[in-house]
């Protein structure tokens, strides 16, 4: 029992790339509370390319890709892409307690305004539909909502926006390569 233990452990925290959803199918919409209580979905974010990234306070890699996460978002957030205008990201949280949540937040400097839970942790509503059993997880959807990468974490989610980056030029596109 105590292996069997273990190995259910090692794989939930392997941060293995599971793929419920695929490059190039619809994310499933996502309607969760922000801070304010207030509902919102990722349907409303719409026309834009956005980055939907599953994490919590207590994990300590996705606080340690945050500052990234921070700095793309910077760079790209009013960029024209091949199907969508601008970049966002939809932060969904598998916390349980709101408090810590919003410290994270806050000390990451968590710049957009797109932060949701439901404050259930790994039975969160948005977690189960999309199969998340290990984070940090994340999906980059296009204007109309299509996945265009599964798990771009690191310098794969900046190559990514920069590969689907509406270009003025053909010359220009030489130099985002």
């Amino acid at each position: 029992m105590k292996y069997a233990v273990l190995l259910f452990f090692a794989f939930v925290w392997s941060g293995s790339d599971q793929k419920s959803f695929q490059e190039g199918q619809v994310a499933p919409d996502i309607e969760m509370t922000n801070l304010k209580g207030e509902v919102v979905k990722l349907s409303s974010l719409r026309g834009q390319m956005v980055f939907i990234d599953f994490w919590a306070s207590w994990c300590k890699p996705c606080r340690k890709e945050n500052p990234e996460i921070v700095r793309v978002y910077q760079t790209y957030k009013d960029e024209s892409f091949d199907n969508g205008e601008g970049f966002a990201v939809f932060s969904v949280s598998l916390d349980k307690k709101q408090e810590a949540w919003q410290k994270a937040i806050v000390k990451d400097s968590l710049i957009w305004d797109t932060h949701v839970s439901d404050l259930k942790g790994w039975k969160s509503d948005a977690a189960v539909a999309y199969g998340i059993s290990s984070i940090p997880m994340s999906y980059l959807i296009d204007g109309d909502g299509v996945i265009v990468a599964v798990n771009p974490r690191g310098d794969k989610l900046e190559k990514e926006l920069k590969k689907n980056r509406k270009s003025d030029s053909w010359f220009k596109s030489l130099f985002d390569k």
